[in-house]
């Protein structure tokens, strides 16, 4: 029993591909826009700009997040020369680590009260080092 109708087999069969050319030929149309290459670079421009705008943009939490991870770090530093000057002894290595450290002490966080801790952290790290004679 065969079944012809509009799910049957023989619409399927029917349809044969439309052809456009010779066969194995490939031919590029003469209306095509001669403006195509130069969008494309501009596209391009327009991405790279984009990234860069991406990369120098910085999130407020995460400059928080610095911020804190910075004065942490220089308060536990700050802690061992302590400790180091009761033991009476400091090695020049610790001075400098806390030197180092003194340099991203500055960047801002974006919040007023934490910055206003940090600018009295490297207050406090500055003096030692000047106490130190370290330059």
């Amino acid at each position: 029993m065969r079944i012809q109708g509009a799910n049957g087999t023989a619409l399927a069969a029917r349809t044969a591909p439309a052809r456009h050319g010779a066969a194995g030929s490939f031919t590029v149309p003469d209306s095509a826009p001669a403006e195509t290459a130069t969008t494309g670079h501009l596209r391009a421009v327009g991405t790279i700009d984009a990234l860069i705008a991406l990369q120098g943009y910085e999130d407020p939490a995460e400059r928080r997040r610095r911020s804190v991870r910075h004065g942490r770090t220089a308060l536990d530093a700050l802690d061992q020369l302590k400790i180091g000057l009761l033991d009476g002894t400091i090695e020049p290595a610790m001075l400098y680590r806390l030197k180092a450290l003194s340099g991203g002490l500055g960047e801002g966080s974006g919040d007023p009260g934490l910055d206003a801790v940090m600018a009295e952290i490297q207050l406090r790290v500055e003096v030692e080092l000047a106490k130190a004679n370290v330059r």
